[in-house]
């Protein structure tokens, strides 16, 4: 591949990167949110770097591979158009394990936002290894996108939500591949939630007043509703904690999409995240089923920006605030930091109007300094991942890795940044061997 600059050499790991990639025409309706899951994966090894793409291997691929066409109705579509059932929390959906990935005990796990079985890959050759099965112990609800690695301890943390009770679960695999704790988390009834979030000694879990209308449900109908008046929840809960543990506190309203880190200080628990100040952006009546659809990736229509919680165990007081006024969302870390307390984050510049990536925001959350990288007009990101240097004194001695599409000009770049200098450029740009669709979620593995 065609390389400007200089790969580090002392950068060693695999890049990840899942995406909605759509093998076949939908039943009806098209969402950005539908697609099979693909991998993006660049690894660097002593400033050699190689890409590979693979399709997961999901139940659902393979039987649409089987029949020649789509067999399930996409987020867009009333269910009852799937030609199959579906293992997912809203019932006949594909589990397109689309959503996010990370690597735990050695292996990458693709999952699904809408819970799902969690599929194994190589993370360096992206071959299938299956599904994870926790010794035969995984949930029947799935798991949900946006599992936690603790790389202090090698656990992974996750949840699951169902449309009956108890509505979520929670739970703790070892860094062995075991499931160690899994509870029941009641809750008033079915809730949509996305992330989590984990400290030391605690799990965050969350109950947004943005949720699927109950007497819709029962009618086979999934749409969502913002209770504009309904408080947010968090509950905290001691990671090896029973359903009785978990302390629940209030906050204002918001939907919270992702969380950036959570740490603790004394009797208190911080959370960072984004707050969307309108998590349901009103339309005209009138208005077209895509500007419909868009309102909820719109970041900028749902004013989504950096924002702090501190929750006290014992008090039970809750103090919040913005952490920035600037719209932004899809916050990375040095993930050695997850968990404990950190100063930079490197979140998105959404575009406006749509659900792609303009340029790359560094935050330094103690002193609210803000630096801003532009990609350039018609490239877009993705997440932009942090790869701490081998001798990494500050947080920000890292390389910061993304994917870019250039629509303008039919090309894809992988492109490495010095933290510190990032507003200098690239140290390497890397040409892929065809232009790929933007995407999100992404991980750093290092070797």
């Amino acid at each position: 591949m065609r390389v400007e600059g200089t790969v580090p050499r002392e950068l060693n790991g695999v890049y990840l990167r899942n995406t909605e990639n759509p093998l076949f025409e939908s039943i009806g309706r098209y969402h950005p949110f539908d697609g099979d899951g693909m991998v993006h994966m660049m690894s660097f090894c002593d400033g050699e770097v190689e890409y590979r793409n693979r399709f997961v291997q999901t139940d659902g691929l393979r039987a649409e591979i089987d029949a020649g066409a789509a067999l399930w109705a996409g987020l867009a579509e009333p269910p009852s158009r799937s030609l199959r059932d579906g293992k997912c929390a809203r019932g006949r959906m594909k589990d397109a394990s689309s959503t996010d990935i990370v690597v735990h005990a050695g292996v990458a796990l693709s999952s699904f936002y809408q819970c799902g079985d969690l599929y194994r890959l190589d993370p360096r050759t992206l071959a299938d290894l299956g599904k994870e099965s926790w010794g035969g112990k995984f949930p029947n609800a799935g798991v949900s996108a946006h599992t936690k690695v603790d790389e202090r301890t090698g656990e992974l943390l996750f949840f699951n939500y169902q449309t009956t009770a108890p509505y979520l679960h929670y739970g703790v695999v070892s860094s062995q591949r075991e499931l160690v704790h899994y509870v029941p988390i009641e809750l008033p009834g079915a809730r949509l939630p996305h992330d989590m979030a984990f400290t030391p000694n605690y799990s965050v879990l969350n109950d947004c007043p943005l949720f699927w209308d109950a007497d819709l449900i029962e009618r086979g109908v999934y749409a969502t509703r913002y209770h504009r008046d309904m408080p947010m929840r968090i509950g905290i809960i001691p990671r090896y904690g029973a359903s009785s543990d978990i302390k629940w506190f209030e906050c204002r309203p918001t939907f919270v999409l992702h969380w950036i880190n959570a740490w603790e200080e004394g009797d208190e628990v911080v959370v960072d995240g984004y707050f969307e100040d309108d998590p349901s952006p009103r339309v005209a009546s009138d208005a077209t089923i895509e500007a419909k659809m868009f309102r909820f990736l719109d970041l900028h229509s749902m004013k989504s920006r950096p924002y702090r919680w501190r929750f006290n165990l014992k008090s039970g007081a809750v103090n919040e605030g913005y952490l920035s006024e600037t719209i932004t969302e899809f916050g990375m870390i040095d993930q050695q930091r997850a968990g404990l307390p950190y100063r930079y984050v490197y979140s998105v510049v959404p575009t406006k109007g749509m659900f792609t990536f303009d340029g790359l925001i560094k935050h330094d959350v103690q002193t609210g300094r803000e630096e801003v990288l532009m990609f350039g007009d018609g490239v877009f990101g993705s997440e932009t991942v942090v790869a701490r240097k081998p001798d990494a004194v500050d947080e920000d001695d890292a390389w910061l890795i993304t994917f870019t599409s250039d629509l303008l000009n039919d090309t894809s770049h992988c492109e490495v940044y010095d933290a510190k200098a990032f507003g200098s450029g690239p140290v390497a740009r890397i040409e892929l061997p065809e232009r790929i669709s933007s995407g999100t979620h992404a991980c750093w593995a290092a070797a």
